[in-house]
């Protein structure tokens, strides 16, 4: 069979599942005639509403090697490159490159678009391929763990070329034995914060012809043709890999990635790909796939919901990324070499994914976790700081807060105990006396922490003031966000205590404890939400809505403004009720939330917060901030509104198309709510060992616990209309609350619910 004949045969077959999958299915039960494995469709929310769209990855579940194609979004045509490696997902940031093309070895070669169709394009975890339609050629690659294939099938009868690129300057290439390159990449990356080094060792098939060539260019982030920018000459070196006319029309590139040597990527091609074929290491990342998917099982629901359930549960898959390399690993935090035993994680995202991506994988793969936890602790020993944001070359401070303490907390209270919970702490202690709070800069505290320490709120300056703190000043637009960084630490500083409470140091415990109440000291009840103060503990009386501008929010919030981080309070749900004169008074402050509308046109809102996508009257489902706050109707009177609206939020805008996603993922983070919310609980508070309960998308939801043990939710009578929840039994035993411990759960057992039409406000309110 032809080449090409072959590859439109594979496509049409894995199209047609998707034609059948993409049916209207609402008000039908779905079939579960198919594995798990088919309803990931890594092009859901391809193309994002204003920021950073998901990106199809093919990688190993938490594994070091991501790859997909270089270009901006879905509806981008064209493709620049294909990386090796992707470091990170959002921006996106990538290591070495590979282009294929025809005839002669030409510069243009490596700067010309390459030209695509949507509906020649394969994606899937673990393998992806794409036929370039102005040459025809077909690219095919799947991921080992530090290595990974590509293959490319050419038309009969032509010259076929392999042409190797880096993204840095200072990057090359060098040839080896005919068919062998080596290759650098010097990372140099200011606006993430990211320097080093990575290494490259690959193998071209066959005996090609090959050659470098000094000169490189840097065609900048942005990949649509139309508004790429002139290519900007850098220093460095390409390398190329030419077969005949007559040679075989299919040639592969195995390749192996290092952050330590090039012998070491050397090591690991050898161990990972001797003796394996492409079709091999394809079905080995199927498996390891198969078995992520395996872990929850879920039944009823449509197609269309099972498809971005599955979806959202493989991103979640994505980060952290394991860059060990035969029992070593090179940190980023003192840039050395270190021999462990264990495992060694980055790339992650605390501010984000404490709120539900790592205690989702405290339940899916508990011991995974504590090897990401022990991570963070190394990277505090040999840094000096705890991170936030740690990546491959060190940390790189994205927002405020230093969430990492509820994501200790959050595990040692569900049983997670293989880390260093005191020598966690320690750095979480140093972290809240000895560092500086506001947002996208790392460093030691100045005058703003220590007016912080000694008067329990962080000091704002009125709109138009100009700044006087010298570090405040070293980021433009990311200003004091005065009111969102005491929301923070007191959650933080609860995080601290509670975990030196569990390890027994009572004098840590009675120091921050009261600091986990600093949020009320912002409480103003003339405005009725968190409010600015100066120095002077004045009151700033600014617009918490929309202020001036975005930027002019910056002082005060971050990413958002005061109607989402009204609810920031997640240790202390009861003490904000208080605060707004209880349940009865909270549920009309949600109630206004999710019902007002936000006074503005749309292009002028969202030329203001960008962030702020996903909207239900002001609540927004497009960023961090706001994921929890639908579950906090399970505080007051009238629990079933929790029920409404995560139902309203998934269906609305969690859909299975390139669209399907509300905001911005950050790797994780949105799809865990989704997981989360679709099976219907919640860990509304990290730190807290209990899981709060909604309406599930599906029938019956099964957990497949690492203990060997199953947690099975049954919904019953479950449907688009009966989503309100009538009744609750945990192991046949009633429910008063809307809540379960953890215990519950890894214990394994059956919770019930009762699903009908009518709403139910008779649940207790926890303490």
């Amino acid at each position: 069979m032809p080449v090409l004949l072959r590859y439109l045969n594979k496509i049409f077959i894995v199209t047609g599942i998707a034609i059948v999958s993409c049916q209207p299915a609402q008000g039908q039960a779905a079939k579960q005639s198919r594995s798990n494995l088919d309803y990931i469709d890594p092009t859901i929310g391809n193309v994002a509403p204003l920021l950073n769209p998901n990106r199809p990855v093919v990688q190993l579940p938490n594994q070091m090697v991501r790859v997909f194609p270089k270009r901006e979004d879905h509806l981008d045509m064209q493709i620049t490159d294909f990386p090796m490696l992707a470091t990170n997902i959002i921006t996106p940031q990538m290591l070495f490159a590979i282009r294929p093309s025809r005839g002669e070895v030409l510069d243009t070669g490596w700067y010309r678009r390459l030209n695509y169709d949507h509906d020649f394009e394969v994606t899937k975890p673990w393998y992806y391929s794409v036929m370039l339609t102005d040459d025809n050629i077909v690219t095919e690659f799947t991921a080992g763990k530090k290595t990974g294939i590509y293959r490319f099938r050419f038309p009969a009868g032509v010259q076929k070329n392999l042409l190797l690129s880096h993204y840095y300057p200072g990057g090359g290439f060098e040839l080896r034995d005919g068919n062998v390159v080596e290759g650098r990449e010097q990372v140099n990356d200011v606006i993430h914060s990211q320097k080093g080094v990575a290494y490259l060792y690959g193998v071209f098939s066959g005996k090609p012809k090959t050659g470098t060539r000094d000169g490189e260019k840097n065609w900048g982030s942005i990949t649509v043709l139309a508004r790429t920018p002139k290519p900007v000459p850098m220093e460095g070196k390409r390398a190329w890999a030419s077969y005949g006319a007559d040679d075989p029309n299919t040639v592969e590139f195995r390749y192996a990635i290092s952050f330590i040597s090039v012998d070491q990527a050397k090591k690991s091609l050898a161990e990972e790909l001797t003796g394996v074929s492409f079709e091999q290491l394809e079905n080995k990342g199927k498996a390891a796939w198969e078995k992520v998917a395996s872990q929850i099982r879920v039944e009823g629901g449509t197609e269309a919901q099972r498809r971005t359930f599955y979806t959202a549960l493989y991103r979640c898959y994505a980060r952290m990324v394991d860059i060990s390399e035969d029992g070593n690993y090179f940190s980023g935090y003192d840039k050395k070499v270190h021999a462990d035993k264990r495992p060694f994680y980055t790339d992650d995202y605390s501010w984000g994914n404490y709120i539900a991506l790592h205690p989702l994988r405290v339940i899916l793969d508990p011991e995974r976790e504590a090897d990401m936890l022990q991570s963070y602790v190394r990277m505090y020993e040999q840094d000096g700081w705890m991170p936030e944001y740690p990546r491959h070359y060190g940390d790189r401070p994205g927002m405020f807060a230093f969430h990492s303490s509820i994501m200790f907390l959050d595990a040692y209270r569900k049983g997670v105990r293989n880390f260093d919970a005191a020598k966690a702490l320690e750095g979480n202690i140093k972290n809240e006396e000895q560092a500086t709070l506001p947002p996208s800069r790392n460093g030691p505290k100045g005058a703003l922490e220590d007016f912080y320490y000694a008067h329990g709120y962080y000091p704002a300056l009125h709109p138009g003031e100009a700044e006087t703190d010298s570090f405040a000043l070293l980021k433009s637009r990311q200003k004091r966000s005065a009111v969102s960084v005491t929301l923070g630490d007191s959650y933080d500083s609860w995080a601290v205590s509670q975990l030196a409470k569990e390890l027994g140091r009572d004098d840590v415990y009675r120091k921050y404890a009261p600091r986990a109440k600093n949020y009320k000291n912002l409480w103003w009840d003339k405005a009725g939400m968190f409010m600015p103060k100066d120095a002077k503990g004045n009151w700033i009386d600014i617009d918490p809505w929309f202020g001036r501008d975005r930027r002019g929010l910056e002082d005060y919030y971050n990413e958002n403004n005061g109607w989402s981080y009204m609810w920031n309070v997640q240790q202390d749900f009861r003490g904000l009720s208080d605060l707004m004169g209880g349940p009865d008074k909270m549920e009309l402050k949600l109630d206004q939330l999710f019902t007002e509308g936000t006074g503005r046109s749309k292009p002028e809102f969202w030329s203001t917060f960008i962030a702020q996508t996903g909207l239900i009257g002001r609540h927004d489902m497009g960023n961090q901030v706001s994921f929890f706050i639908p579950y906090i109707y399970n505080y007051t009177h009238a629990p079933w509104k929790t029920q409404k609206y995560t139902r309203l939020i998934l269906d609305t805008w969690f859909k299975d198309n390139v669209f399907g996603v509300s905001g911005d993922e950050d790797g994780g983070s949105m799809s865990s709510f989704v997981v989360f919310s679709a099976m219907g609980f919640y860990p509304l508070t990290p730190g807290v060992p209990r899981y709060t309960i909604t309406s599930p998308l599906f029938t019956k939801v099964t957990i497949n616990l690492p203990n060997g043990r199953k947690f099975t939710l049954i919904a019953n009578k479950c449907s688009r209309t009966n989503k309100y929840i009538q009744s609750a039994t945990l192991n046949g035993k009633p429910l008063r609350s809307l809540f379960f411990s953890h215990e519950d759960l890894v214990n394994g057992g059956t919770l019930v619910l009762e699903m009908g039409k009518g709403t139910n406000a008779k649940w207790e309110i926890p303490d």
